[in-house]
């Protein structure tokens, strides 16, 4: 795109050409960028992953529905310290806080927590840092362990039995 107004021109390139006057000789005035692309902002260029206990923490997916899970970092600053925080969530929570932890990230912005696990439910994770540029990040999940039935108790027997003496003979 190119557009030319009154002594301006900017194209997609990221140039502008300012004309000082129609008739003065057309002295453009360059304002360039270096070519070299933006970095993201620091901190905001990270992702965070639930995953489910056996999941490599090498895994980029996300797992939004476990039993045992870990909480996973990747591509954060170098020795982030982050916040994280874990509420119940609607329809099955009521939005109360029901773990949270700090974690120190890796010399490559890398991390995740240790094994754990919660009731059944929804949840909602916020994971935030200092330097954030807008909101937390955060993750849904559910938590849906099997449930194990309770093995029946044996039942009284309806025979009484009366021990019987047993006889034993001694020698002397």
């Amino acid at each position: 795109m190119l557009a030319v107004g009154t002594g301006a021109i900017a194209a997609t390139t990221g140039v502008t050409l300012a004309l000082a006057g129609a008739s003065a000789g057309a002295t453009p005035i360059v304002q360039a960028t270096s070519g070299l692309a933006a970095a993201a902002p620091s901190g905001d260029n990270g992702t965070v992953k639930i995953h489910n206990s056996t999941t490599p923490v090498t895994d980029p997916r996300n797992e939004p529905h476990v039993c045992v899970f870990y909480l996973d970092a990747f591509g954060f600053d170098p020795g982030q310290s982050v916040s994280w925080t874990i509420k119940s969530w609607p329809p099955t929570g009521n939005r109360t806080v029901v773990a949270s932890g700090t974690l120190i990230l890796d010399s490559q912005g890398n991390g995740h927590t240790g094994n754990m696990t919660l009731p059944n439910g929804h949840y909602k994770l916020f994971w935030t840092f200092a330097g954030e540029n807008g909101s937390a990040k955060h993750k849904v999940f559910w938590v849906a362990c099997a449930t194990t039935s309770p093995s029946p108790s044996p039942s009284p027997s309806t025979s009484s039995a009366s021990p019987t003496p047993s006889t034993s003979s001694r020698s002397s």
